[in-house]
């Protein structure tokens, strides 16, 4: 679709600040754009490429300014761009409707109306399958887990495995047979190669409007509350029951059976090994909140200085002591 700056404006909820009869058929990064694509900057450190992009508009903060550019100013910059892009590339388009005839759909599931399954789909005994979901290839739906409308499930992903859970005795490890089940309620995207495992007994829940990236596993008996982001290579060990509005960066990981609050953020790569109150802000192994691990990382970055500082002292404090005992 081709739009000029004027219409695009409107169904973005932005102000035209230029040419507003400048046509743009396409999105594109700073770096990319040419002259009939529009682009974004939502953060400050990319300011500098408004001096070089070709871009035929970009959408910015209302506070920008730029001469050189059409600027489409919007209060939100991010969400702008997201109805720009749909606004001119659409959503993907389904090669076919309804369950492909390469998906296998146990007789006993139900699978509601306007949903797509794609090849390769496995969908086990007692499933429900919610409105308008799309199932991309190769996802199994273990028996018994409910999923719920407007759900988006990526390739490769695996709902309802069993859970990690063995009794160990005299050095043999027995299963424990996972009789619970996995609920995703509605709104809920699951990228590639995840796995959610069933509850050992009641449901292993993410909650409605959650986003999980790509190679996430949620343990067994783990819930995740509504509107979370876990970005890519997270890992929540089971029973853990995390808030509303959580964020977890890139390969945070989570230990067993804690709480952690309300729009609570957890930085890439940290390990949270306690509870986690409400507001938070967590960062490092184990994971502390952000000023104090801050100032223990700073540290530790200066561990061989002070080391060595150290070792000087207590060079000098040997001599003192040998001269006093002269």
């Amino acid at each position: 679709m081709t739009l000029t700056l004027a219409e695009l404006a409107e169904r973005i909820g932005a102000e035209v600040v230029g040419d507003s009869t400048v046509r743009v058929s396409g999105a594109a990064t700073l770096e990319e754009a040419q002259a009939t694509h529009v682009s974004f900057m939502a953060n400050p450190k990319y300011e500098k490429q408004l001096v070089t992009t070709r871009a035929g508009a970009v959408v910015v903060a209302r506070a920008v300014v730029c001469e050189r550019l059409n600027l489409l100013k919007a209060a939100d910059p991010y969400l702008a761009f997201q109805k720009a892009v749909v606004a001119l590339h659409g959503h993907r388009v389904h090669p076919h409707r309804g369950v492909h005839g390469q998906a296998i759909v146990d007789p006993t599931a139900s699978v509601a109306e306007g949903t797509i399954l794609y090849p390769g789909v496995y969908v086990g005994p007692r499933v429900k399958i919610g409105r308008d979901c799309i199932l991309y290839p190769n996802i199994v739906i273990y028996d018994d887990c409910v999923i719920g409308d407007r759900v988006i499930i990526h390739a490769g992903a695996s709902i309802g495995p069993d859970g990690f859970g063995f009794a160990t005795s005299h050095g043999v490890h027995h299963k424990i047979p996972q009789v619970g089940n996995v609920v995703i309620e509605d709104d809920v995207e699951i990228g590639s190669n995840c796995s959610i495992a069933r509850a050992a007994m009641g449901s292993t829940v993410v909650g409605k409007g959650t986003k999980i990236d790509a190679l996430v596993a949620i343990g067994h008996g783990a819930k995740i509350g509504p509107h979370g982001l876990l970005v890519a290579h997270v890992g929540i060990a089971g029973s853990t029951v995390i808030g509303h509005h959580a964020t977890f960066a890139g390969q945070a990981g989570v230990v067993g059976h804690l709480e952690i609050g309300d729009n609570v953020t957890v930085a890439a790569q940290s390990g949270v090994t306690h509870n986690v109150p409400d507001q938070s802000v967590v960062f490092g192994t184990p994971a502390l909140p952000l000023h104090q691990g801050r100032r223990v990382y700073a540290i530790l970055a200066k561990l061989p200085e002070l080391l060595e500082r150290i070792r000087h002292l207590e060079h000098q404090v040997t001599e003192l002591a040998e001269e006093k005992r002269k």
